[in-house]
């Protein structure tokens, strides 16, 4: 316990994770039309502020608390009868914190351009508590049901990237597509994309490694088979976009590593590199097709939420499955001949995609009868930036492209 070396490298890694938040506030800001990019970005930093306020109040004691396989109680409300002496149970809240910020974020790339912020902070906080505290609790708890099962997630496939994921889908068909986007949109700040990623990948060291909670042999190969799935995802989705259209596409370039790292992220201290390998590659081309069949459907996950954090958080998980190795995370996969582990993880991904949409969907439709979910057209056609916020991500001309 409190072990100077372990606490100092979970300090700097909890740091990593707050980082990947206004990382993604760029990745998606640059995404959207200029009209609106300040409106995308803050839905990722209000999350810092009110998920938060949400972790210490009570969403940690409902994850983490003893109370049953399904969702924790509430014993420790506000910490209550956390150690201020313990320095390992205290960076545990801090880094599992950083984990609640990011994840209801990561779904506000499908509802961009055309959610009310009000109704966003409102849906932060239950989803939160309704949704993200008890799957947290099913896979990482000591109870929890797909933890006692088994189930193998080492830093955040069900618990961050399909959650998320399936209440993107929740949200973009409950909230409808966007105004005239018939043509498609470009856009706006390409360099931004590209500077959000590149900080989300950076971030991303602190998310993998970092769960092991230790600095030790276990984590560096979480952060070698990190940097290896992204990388490969990123090569991968570059090659398949080259021999569709003939560029080689920065965003489709960043876009590929985000799904690299989203797959590895279940995986990460559980396989080598080679499997690493596979996974990315697997990552890129199914991300890729992924975005390329859901432009085939009336359905505006905007910034391609759950192509890439949904189905790349579900091919990791089954793929830890086949790639796990004893040696490394103590648990056998598929090659190993530990065909079991493969039921584990399919029952945690249809478990967290079918909870997680129903619960959603619910909080959303009440949202809407409650308060509405979707700006007006006429603010969305102004740009959510003035309507929502009084201001301008940019003052030079093109500020309403």
């Amino acid at each position: 316990m409190n072990d100077t070396g372990n606490l100092a490298w979970m300090i700097t890694a909890s740091a990593l994770v707050l980082l990947m938040t206004p990382g993604l506030a760029f990745f998606y800001g640059g995404l959207v039309r200029a009209k609106n990019i300040v409106n995308t970005m803050m839905f990722s930093f209000i999350s810092m502020g009110l998920a938060t306020i949400v972790w210490v109040l009570w969403g940690y004691s409902l994850a983490f608390s003893g109370g049953g396989p399904f969702i924790g109680n509430l014993e420790m409300i506000g910490l209550n009868g956390l150690d201020v002496t313990d320095g390992d149970a205290i960076i545990f809240v801090a880094f599992q914190g950083m984990f609640a910020i990011i994840t209801p974020a990561l779904i506000t790339g499908a509802f961009a351009e055309r959610f009310k912020f009000s109704t966003y902070m409102v849906f932060l906080v239950l989803w939160l508590t309704f949704v993200y505290a008890p799957i947290c609790h099913w896979v990482w708890a000591a109870d929890g049901w797909l933890f006692k099962r088994g189930a193998l997630d080492f830093a955040g496939g069900t618990v961050v990237h399909i959650n998320a994921g399936i209440a993107a889908v929740a949200a973009a068909w409950l909230l409808g597509p966007r105004r005239n986007i018939s043509s498609g949109i470009e856009p706006h700040s390409v360099p931004f994309v590209l500077l959000g990623a590149g900080l989300l990948w950076f971030g991303w060291f602190g998310f993998n490694a970092g769960s092991e909670l230790a600095s030790d042999a276990r984590a560096t190969m979480a952060f070698l088979v990190t940097n290896i799935a992204a990388g490969t995802a990123l090569t991968v989705w570059v090659i398949l976009q080259y021999i569709k259209t003939g560029r080689f596409s920065a965003v489709g370039a960043a876009s590929g590593a985000v799904g690299g790292l989203v797959a590895i992220t279940p995986a990460s201290g559980f396989v080598n590199p080679l499997g690493a390998l596979v996974i990315g590659a697997g990552a890129g081309a199914l991300c890729y097709g992924a975005v390329i069949v859901r432009s085939n459907f009336n359905l505006d996950d905007a910034l391609e939420v759950f192509p890439v954090h949904g189905i790349g958080g579900i091919w990791g998980a089954i793929m830890t499955g086949v790639f796990a190795v004893e040696a490394i995370g103590g648990t056998k996969g598929l090659l190993e001949g530990n065909g079991s582990i493969m039921i584990e993880q399919i029952i945690a991904v249809v478990a967290t995609l079918v909870y997680g949409f129903i619960v959603s969907a619910v909080i959303l439709k009440v949202l809407d009868m409650v308060m509405g979910l979707r700006v007006s057209e006429t603010d969305e056609d102004i740009g959510t930036d003035l309507t929502s916020h009084g201001e301008r991500g940019y003052v030079a001309d093109g500020a309403d492209a």
